[in-house]
């Protein structure tokens, strides 16, 4: 037999392997989610229907301008972030990933922040594609990474300016949204991320989960101020 028999198949890969790309139904799709989510983080932040007032000495404009901001900054560190990690980290390893939102569960943010509550289910980014068990691990430990680093580091920050300071409590307030998500998003129950994480690689899942656990008990109980 020939040599040449004997040689593989030359592979089919795509132009875009590997490449983010994004669709305009997926930018639609992450517009309106942070629109809804901007204006649901406002409410449940400044209680402002429920008649309470958070801070003293400015005006309504500028009370419910500094709360808006916040949450646009809270909304794409803590959410947007989030699903793009896993979007960037997928479309890595050769996945189609785009991110869809959830209507109803963005109707349920809003109505849940007009009681001064945050509790949301945006949307979630969805993948298809030859995924390894490790990739998947891979894929799902990056948006509760990138929610702990941002966090960790929005709460240092923060820390520079005190939370007495205006600029500090609105960094604590993103670095605190960042780490309740990213504790959150580790719990170890399907169909979030941490259930994923720790199929893939226990010591991992225990080393993620711990730093988050405990920059959050920092942030909840005072220790970091």
């Amino acid at each position: 037999m020939s040599e040449k028999m004997y040689r593989p198949a030359p592979m089919n890969i795509p132009p875009d392997y590997g490449k983010i790309k994004f669709s305009k139904e997926e930018m639609r799709h992450i517009l309106f989610s942070v629109v809804v989510l901007t204006i649901a983080f406002t409410l449940a932040f400044s209680g402002i229907i429920l008649g309470e007032r958070h801070i003293i000495g400015i005006s309504t404009a500028e009370y419910l301008g500094f709360y808006l901001l916040v949450s646009f900054v809270a909304v794409l560190s803590g959410f947007l972030l989030h699903e793009l990690a896993h979007k960037f980290v997928a479309q890595k390893n050769g996945a189609w990933a785009e991110f869809r939102s959830f209507p109803m569960g963005l109707a349920v943010a809003l109505f849940f922040s007009v009681l001064g509550v945050l509790f949301a289910a945006p949307g979630a980014v969805y993948i298809q594609g030859m995924i390894s068990k490790k990739q998947n691990g891979h894929i799902s430990i990056a948006g509760p990474v990138t929610n702990l680093v941002l966090g960790t580091g929005f709460i240092l920050i923060a820390r520079v300016f005190g939370v007495n300071d205006l600029v500090g409590y609105g960094l604590y307030l993103v670095g605190s949204i960042n780490l309740l998500l990213a504790v959150f998003n580790l719990l170890p129950v399907p169909p979030l991320d941490g259930y994923k994480v720790l199929r893939w690689n226990l010591p991992a899942y225990i080393v993620v989960m711990a730093a988050a656990i405990v920059m959050a008990a920092g942030v909840y109980t005072g220790w970091w101020f």
